[in-house]
């Protein structure tokens, strides 16, 4: 099975190059890596240059093409005919030996699969359960295994707004648990969400689908946005085995303000791909959870640190909320 491998980057050519040192520990190498940069100078380009990578191909792209949708469709547009499959992965993560030779597997295993996702290790921390847990409403269980919960999702559980769905499916409502919460059980999880920047699809997949332009720069969310697209015609899986860390480099990412706004308005724009004709309880719970997570993020001003950075976002998602009367977002 050939697979191509496409990292999208930004203004980070260190992390690029952490990353890029993990994946010649693989014990399977991608048959070609594409790097796809969209920096605004030659550092990222510099240090490739100074670095032997096999297989390595490297793009510099132009205004038109930047941004993480259009960079990654753009890479698309780039990969060798002969390639299986075309595998994702963001400049701040590091791999562990076997995430490709994990990640490829499973569609050995699951034929059917049209995408298959990593998982991130370094960001959550489990612990496996005994039978005679009882469970505590402070905290999430799955699998044989429990993790802190978040406030938001305790504060949801009390008023009955949590989400119906197993980890990686989306509620009616929306606003449902991310494959963040599937355990790090080793094993292969069913779901209709991956996180882009820890992903795999069939190419044969990209013949009918592609990255929504809709969602510029950042791109928050348009992973969700895909996926869910996908999920209604197949398969998605995610290997709990096919290891890595994300850390997350805060260059590139855009201000809080306009980080609060895209919470919203692409949470809503991704909701209504899964949803597109939503009964009223369904608006009256997506609503009723985005002014919970606003009013909660209005108290991490008056509580948390940071006051500056968290009241910045917390008008973003404000106005964000507004802005919806008057301008929905269009689906492209």
């Amino acid at each position: 099975m050939k697979f191509s491998l496409i990292i999208c980057t930004y203004m980070r050519p260190t992390p690029l190059l952490k990353l890029l040192i993990s994946i010649k520990d693989q014990i399977l190498y991608p048959d070609e890596i594409l790097i796809i940069d969209g920096s605004l100078d030659d550092k990222t380009k510099s240090i490739l240059e100074n670095n032997n990578f096999d297989h390595l191909k490297y793009y510099l792209i132009s205004e038109q093409d930047r941004g993480l949708t259009k960079q990654r469709n753009f890479g698309i547009s780039k990969v060798d005919s002969t390639s299986d499959i075309v595998c994702f992965l963001d400049d701040d993560t590091i791999l562990e030996t076997e995430y490709f030779a994990n990640l490829l597997n499973t569609y050995n295993l699951f034929p059917d699969a049209l995408g298959v996702g990593g998982y991130i290790t370094n960001e959550i921390k489990w612990q496996k359960i005994p039978e005679s847990y009882s469970e505590n409403k402070n905290e999430f269980y799955y699998d044989g295994w429990k993790r802190k919960d978040g406030s938001r999702f305790v504060l949801r559980k009390k008023i009955n707004l949590d989400s119906d769905c197993p980890p990686g499916f989306a509620p009616k409502f929306s606003h449902g648990r991310s494959v963040s919460f599937l355990p790090p059980s080793d094993k292969i999880y069913p779901t209709e969400q991956l996180m882009g920047g820890v992903s795999s699809f069939k190419k044969s997949v990209f013949e009918q689908f592609s990255f929504s332009t809709y969602f510029q720069g950042y791109g928050l969310y348009e992973d969700a946005d895909f996926c869910l697209r996908l999920a209604k015609e197949g398969k998605l899986y995610l290997n709990t085995a096919a290891k890595l860390s994300h850390y997350h480099d805060s260059a590139g990412r855009p201000n809080q303000y306009t980080y609060g706004k895209m919470v919203v308005r692409n949470g809503w724009y991704v909701w209504r791909i899964k949803n597109p004709n939503p009964i009223l309880k369904d608006r009256l719970k997506w609503n009723s959870i985005t002014i919970l997570l606003i009013v909660t993020r209005f108290v991490n001003v008056i509580k948390g640190k940071d006051k500056k950075v968290v009241f910045t976002e917390f008008v973003g998602r404000v106005v964000g909320w507004w802005s919806l009367i008057f301008n929905k977002p269009k689906q492209k």
